[in-house]
């Protein structure tokens, strides 16, 4: 028989933490982007994503959206893919939550600059 001791609450941030570090973590991805929509939003007064992260939880399920800018040369699609994978696995692994949708948003391909 299971005790209860009382409740366990995960702050979002968290959330945007294990989100984020699992998609930096990702060959490919070059970085995370706030993109324009926390600009506006800002100027608008609604909460835009975090670090290139937006979390939504409802009845202990996550939704995720994640802003990327990713390396030239990676194939889009299967990158996409494997965050997705990753990002649902980290988050059910280390708090225990079932996510909903991991949304992937490119934002742009991070091009190197020549040094000659």
């Amino acid at each position: 028989m299971e005790e209860k001791l009382g409740k366990v609450i995960i702050a979002p941030s968290v959330l945007v933490t294990i989100a984020r570090l699992t998609a930096l973590s990702t060959p490919g991805v070059a970085r995370m982007s706030p993109g324009w929509t926390d600009s506006m939003g800002r100027l608008l007064r609604r909460r835009g994503p975090r670090q290139g992260v937006k979390i939504e939880v409802e009845d202990d399920t996550v939704s995720v959206d994640l802003y990327i800018v990713v390396e030239q040369d990676v194939n889009v699609l299967k990158l996409s893919q494997e965050i997705q994978a990753e990002v649902s696995r980290a988050i059910h692994d280390m708090v225990g939550m079932d996510v909903k949708e991991v949304n992937i948003h490119i934002q742009d391909v991070e091009i190197p600059l020549n040094e000659d």
